[in-house]
């Protein structure tokens, strides 16, 4: 049993970073402008919320839920999202910086990521079917054994996606997103 639930509440400007947050239920609220950076997050449910501007950097995910989350242009590096409830584990992110973070083995399917830098990324045997990486930044993302099939690379750059090794099936990319698919092949594009 959680000791508080919140809902349809807005918190802004809240410094929680560097503890541990008490076990509770977040429905439908909204968190604006908080540092969450090195806070243990661990067993918290996030269900409907929204964090805009938030800072999320190392913060401890064992056994926290965000079903049906939006992150819009918050600061994550260095995130565990295998380390997540996975039961409904639904978020969209837009215009967030998620360098160093991983999804390893994740089922993560219809995930956004729209805008966002995601240097360093380990997505390794994570299931991403229609999942959206339109103009983000994927330098140095690890894509091994990960299924994107029908995903969106359009105005993505900097991905380095070997096609043998990845599921890509019906996935969308741009003319001159080639380099980024035939790069082990060392060949000269033009």
């Amino acid at each position: 049993m959680k000791e508080k639930y919140f809902k349809e509440q807005t918190f802004e400007k809240k410094n929680f970073s560097g503890g541990k947050m008490i076990e509770a239920d977040f429905e439908a609220c909204n968190f604006m402008a908080c540092d969450f950076s090195e806070t243990d997050l661990s067993l918290i449910d996030f269900v409907d919320c929204t964090f805009v501007d938030c800072n999320l950097s190392l913060a401890r995910l064992n056994g926290t839920l965000f079903q049906d989350c939006q992150f819009d242009d918050c600061k994550m590096l260095g995130l565990r999202f295998e380390n997540c409830n996975a039961f409904g584990l639904l978020v969209k992110f837009h215009g967030c910086t998620l360098d160093h973070s991983s999804f390893y083995e994740t089922k993560m399917n219809q995930t956004v990521f729209s805008s966002c830098q995601l240097h360093g990324v380990d997505f390794t045997k994570a299931e991403l079917k229609d999942t959206n990486f339109s103009n983000s930044d994927l330098r140095d993302a690890i894509f091994d054994g990960t299924n994107l099939e029908n995903s969106d690379f359009r105005n993505a750059i900097n991905f380095n996606l070997d096609p043998e090794r990845n599921k890509l099936k019906k996935s969308k990319f741009l003319r001159g997103d080639l380099a980024g698919l035939l790069s082990k092949y060392k060949i000269e594009i033009e």
